[in-house]
């Protein structure tokens, strides 16, 4: 990739729309994978991949290959969304959609590659591009195939609509909420719609459990630690004549207090318990934890905001902001290694804030040489700092 400012995003925009014309589910992404694969050929850089539905690694020696190794990490997965944003390089996969931006961290973390290879800093470089962020804790698997071994520190980051280019936001301590998932499996009898006193259905204790479990979040979690409590599903039923036999909820705890988890846990199983006996339902509840919280290291935040500021400027450094409830497995990443995660301001000041996951969701593509500027810095304030220098 060129050092020219204009070809540099004209190369990066033809690589991110590119990408987004071809989205995938996690652990489906074949085609994407693919084409990574052929930058990274194309630029000589070695890599490990793990097949469909696998991650990437690449890897850059730096110019003293016995110092420190920093990794930068992408997403490849899409979301199941159907575009309606009406640009010329939309999806060509029904019901497929790039509506997260991982196309342009592809793209920028590729895009810090090149400005790596160019000046090769006195260390390594690991770029991990992973399967599956969104909800397939792809981060995990990679952990786990040893992406993060021999890594000193990692970066990563995920553009937002809330903040405008050229703004970059560094939180201190915690990012983002840690994510639980929870399922109650209810199991009644069931009978004619017109005699339910011959049955024991199933529909009126679900509507219990979640009014019920609304009020674990109003009345028994702290509320100077936001907690999250949402159903976002609940199947009953088979008929409209019919007494539903069984019922299942399924829904998800985010919270920035982690601590305060397992006193929900127990109370939801009570809650479980005394619902069932009060409608003559037998009800199980199953807990998962998905993702734990993001926490950004103490170490990492000084480095990440001189990155930043050389990226941007002083003036485009965010550092207030509350954590976010959203979940990332990025904390996977943060348990092998110190690291930080930024947030990138992705529109122009007079455009609308869509948000994440919209089918409109789009970004200012003048952002991608903005990241790969920032990637290409934090990798070498890390090494500097490291080395002690």
């Amino acid at each position: 990739m060129t050092g020219d400012p204009r070809q540099m995003l004209d190369q990066l925009v033809a690589l991110r729309r590119a990408l987004h014309q071809i989205p995938e589910l996690g652990y489906e992404e074949k085609l994407t994978a693919a084409r990574l694969v052929d930058e990274l050929e194309a630029r000589e850089i070695r890599y490990e991949y793990h097949g469909p539905g696998g991650g990437i690694v690449a890897r850059i020696a730096g110019a003293d290959s016995a110092g420190p190794t920093i990794a930068l990490r992408a997403e490849m997965d899409a979301l199941p969304v159907v575009e309606q944003t009406g640009l010329p390089f939309s999806s060509r996969h029904a019901g497929r959609m790039h509506a997260c931006g991982h196309d342009g961290h592809m793209t920028m973390v590729i895009g810090a590659l090149d400005l790596l290879r160019a000046d090769p800093p006195p260390g390594n470089v690991v770029a991990i591009f992973q399967p599956a962020e969104e909800g397939g804790a792809g981060a995990k698997l990679m952990v786990e195939r040893g992406a993060m071994d021999g890594v000193s520190m990692v970066f990563g980051g995920h553009m937002t609509r809330h903040y405008t280019l050229g703004q970059i936001m560094i939180p201190s301590g915690l990012v983002a909420a840690q994510s639980d998932r929870f399922e109650f499996r209810i199991q009644g009898r069931g009978g004619h719609g017109a005699r339910p006193h011959e049955g024991s259905d199933t529909v009126i204790p679900s509507a219990a459990l979640v009014m019920a479990l609304q009020a674990l979040i109003t009345r028994e979690s702290n509320a100077f630690h936001p907690t999250v409590l949402s159903i976002g599903r609940l199947e009953a039923g088979s008929a409209h004549n019919v007494i539903a036999d069984r019922a299942m909820l399924e829904g998800i705890i985010r919270t920035t207090a982690p601590d305060g988890v397992p006193r929900l846990a127990e109370r939801m199983r009570e809650i479980a318990q005394h619902t069932g006996e009060a409608f003559a339902a037998q009800i199980s509840v199953t807990f998962d934890k998905h993702y734990p919280a993001v926490v950004n290291a103490a170490e990492a935040v000084p480095i990440a905001r001189r990155a930043a500021v050389a990226t941007v400027g002083e003036a485009g450094v965010m550092t207030h902001e509350m954590p976010s409830m959203g979940a990332e497995d990025f904390s996977f990443y943060l348990a092998s290694a110190p690291g930080c995660y930024v947030r990138f301001g992705a529109r122009r000041a007079d455009q609308p804030d869509i948000p994440l996951h919209s089918p409109q969701f789009d970004f200012e593509e003048a952002l991608l040489p903005v990241g790969a500027r920032y990637f290409e810095c934090v990798v070498r304030e890390a090494i500097a700092e490291l080395r002690g220098e």
